[in-house]
C-alpha cells in the first residue's frame, strides 16, 4: 500500500513527464509498423496498422512511406501497384511493398498533429519558466480552425467528387488565385511538397500547439 501511495504521489507530481512518456508510446508506435514490415516481422506490423485504423484513415496517397525510393506516392501510382479504385475503404488497405517501401500507420496530418502534441509538450518542459509564453490571451479553437477547414474541405471534396477528382485534388481555385505563379506540381496531388501536403502538416502542428497551450 505504501508503495502504491508513493507511486501515485510521484505520478501526480510529475504529471507532464508521465503524459509525455505515455503519449510518446502512442505517437511513435506507428513508426514501427513499416520497420517491422521491412524486417520481416509482418505479424507485428499488421497488428499496428489494424490498431491505428481507429485513429486515422491511413489513405496511402496521404501517408509517408519508409524503406522505399520515395517518401510519398500519388494516387495513380498506388492504383497501378494495388487496385485501380477510389474506394477509401479499399485504398486504406494498401500498406506498401518491398519495392515501394511501407507506409506509416499515421497519415501525414496525424504525424504532424499527434507528433506535434508530443513535440510541444517536450519543448514546454525544456523551456525555462521565464521563457514560456503567456497563453491567457488565446483560445484553442482559434488554433483548430485551420485544420478543421483544411480537413473539412478535403472530406467534402472526396464525398462530392470522389478521391482524385475533387476541387482539393487539383486546387484550380488556388492556382487561379495565385495566377499560376507556382509550379503546376504544387497545386495538384497529395505528394510531399504539394499544397495539400504542406497544409496538412502545418495545420496539424498549429492545432496541436493550441491543445498544448
Amino acid at each position: 500500500m505504501r508503495l502504491l501511495e508513493q507511486t501515485i504521489r510521484w505520478l501526480a507530481n510529475h504529471f507532464i513527464l508521465t503524459l509525455t512518456l505515455i503519449w510518446g508510446i502512442f505517437v511513435w508506435l506507428p513508426f514501427l509498423a513499416p520497420l517491422f514490415m521491412h524486417l520481416g516481422f509482418e505479424s507485428g506490423g499488421l497488428r499496428i496498422y489494424w490498431l491505428y485504423r481507429a485513429f486515422c484513415h491511413q489513405l496511402p496517397q496521404r501517408s509517408f512511406f519508409l524503406f522505399g525510393p520515395q517518401l510519398t506516392y500519388e494516387l495513380e501510382t498506388i492504383q497501378a501497384a494495388f487496385v485501380d479504385t477510389t474506394d477509401m475503404l479499399v485504398l486504406r488497405q494498401f500498406i506498401g511493398s518491398a519495392e515501394m517501401g511501407w507506409k506509416m500507420a499515421w497519415s501525414d496530418r496525424m504525424v504532424s498533429f499527434y507528433g506535434g502534441f508530443w513535440l510541444w509538450t517536450v519543448l514546454w518542459q525544456l523551456l525555462p519558466a521565464r521563457m514560456r509564453p503567456n497563453w491567457r490571451w488565446y483560445h484553442p479553437i482559434l488554433f483548430a480552425i485551420p485544420m478543421a477547414l483544411d480537413g473539412g474541405t478535403h472530406m467534402l471534396s472526396d464525398i462530392l467528387y470522389g478521391i482524385g477528382d475533387g476541387f482539393r485534388d487539383h486546387n484550380q481555385w488556388f492556382a487561379q488565385l495565385t495566377q499560376y505563379r507556382l509550379p503546376a506540381t504544387f497545386y495538384a496531388g497529395d505528394g510531399f511538397g504539394t499544397m495539400n501536403s504542406l497544409l496538412r502538416l502545418l495545420t496539424g502542428l498549429l492545432c496541436s500547439l493550441g491543445v498544448i497551450g
